[in-house]
């Protein structure tokens, strides 16, 4: 089952005097995040934040909390993670939630056979890579869109196109 609330991303400190915050993104961008109708605290979303406005600023989004009104309040928050709701992001077509991901059975598109889970993606400048893991072997391979045949989260499946050599061999020792 998918966790209605994910993790936005850190409070990483206060910006200017009045209680605004600068949150690190993990999502694809801060102007991503936009679409936010507010935050919350806790993971289980029954402590909102409190959302008055933000801004994307140097790769980051700078929030306005309610009650939130000072450097000092603003400090306080240093480190907290911000969750959102997932009902009110709307993905593209042929996007995920990162959470969603993880746990997917690895699959060649062209024989079935499979390769593992998806333990972890990797953000990289050139593109993600995803982790996989079967038993004791791990691969990394390279998400992009040409090696990638089909996404389903509801089948629980990542089939790939991988070129040869990717999934050869032992694999590296997790």
């Amino acid at each position: 089952m998918r966790e209605r609330f994910l993790e936005a991303g850190k409070i990483v400190r206060a910006h200017g005097v009045r209680g605004e915050l600068c949150l690190e993104p993990w999502a694809d961008s801060a102007e991503f995040l936009r679409q936010v109708k507010d935050f919350y605290f806790d993971r289980l979303g029954t402590r909102p934040a409190g959302l008055l406005s933000s801004r994307p600023h140097k790769g980051r989004l700078l929030v306005t909390l309610r009650g939130v009104d000072s450097v000092g309040k603003a400090d306080a928050l240093r480190g907290r993670v911000l969750y959102l709701d997932r009902e009110d992001i709307q993905l593209e077509e042929g996007r995920y939630f990162l959470q969603d991901l993880i746990g997917l059975r690895v699959v060649d598109g062209r024989t079935g056979q499979e390769y593992g889970r998806l333990a972890e993606v990797l953000n990289t400048p050139a593109n993600d890579v995803y982790r996989v893991v079967q038993g004791e072997k791990e691969y990394l391979f390279p998400a992009v869109p040409h090696m990638i045949q089909e996404t389903s989260l509801e089948g629980g499946v990542i089939r790939v196109l991988p070129i040869p050599g990717i999934f050869d061999g032992d694999g590296e020792e997790a």
